[in-house]
C-alpha cells in the first residue's frame, strides 16, 4: 500500500500538471560556511528592514541543518520555526517552497505536496547557488509569506 501511494505520488508529481515540482538540476555542493551564510542573511535582513517587515532568516547548509539564525525585534515568534521548516525544504528537495504553495494551490493531485515530508508549501524558501551548486537553502518568515518571499530572493541573488 505504501509502495503504490509512493508511486502514486512520484508519477503525479512527474505528470504535467506536476511539472512545477521538477527539482532544480543543480547538484548539491559542500556546505556553506558560517563566514558566507552571513552574507544572504544580511541582504534578506536588509530587504525586510527597508519594507519595515519584521523577520526571522536562517541559512542551513545541505542537508538541512542550521548554519546560521536571526530574528529581527518585533519578529514573531513563530517564525523561528517556520523559517527554519522552510529552508530545510529547500534544501533538502532542491526548489523554492513557492514551487509546493503553488501546486498545491493549483490542487487536484497537487494536493499530494501534503504527504512530502518536510514539505512546506509557503514561499519564503529558497536554494542557496554558489558555482551551479547548491550550497544550503534560505528560509525567511514574518510577515505575508510574499514578503517573505521577497526578503529570500534578495539573500539567494548575493551568492549567485
Amino acid at each position: 500500500m505504501r509502495l503504490r501511494f509512493i508511486l502514486t505520488a512520484i508519477l503525479a508529481l512527474s505528470a504535467p500538471g506536476g511539472r512545477l515540482l521538477a527539482q532544480m538540476p543543480n547538484p548539491y555542493g559542500l556546505p556553506i560556511s558560517l563566514a558566507e551564510a552571513k552574507k544572504p542573511a544580511a541582504a534578506a535582513l536588509a530587504e525586510a528592514a527597508r519594507n519595515k517587515w519584521a523577520m526571522t532568516v536562517v541559512i542551513v547548509d545541505p542537508g538541512g541543518h542550521l548554519v546560521y539564525f536571526e530574528r529581527m525585534d518585533n519578529a514573531p515568534l513563530s517564525s523561528a520555526m517556520v523559517a527554519v521548516d522552510k529552508a530545510r525544504s529547500a534544501a533538502l528537495y532542491k526548489r523554492p517552497t513557492k514551487v509546493f504553495q503553488d501546486t498545491l494551490a493549483a490542487g487536484g493531485a497537487g494536493v499530494r505536496v501534503l504527504h512530502l515530508r518536510e514539505a512546506i508549501a509557503i514561499e519564503g524558501g529558497v536554494p542557496l547557488l554558489a558555482d551551479g551548486k547548491i550550497v544550503g537553502a534560505i528560509g525567511v518568515s514574518g510577515d505575508a509569506s510574499e514578503h517573505d518571499n521577497q526578503c529570500a530572493m534578495a539573500g539567494a541573488a548575493v551568492l549567485k
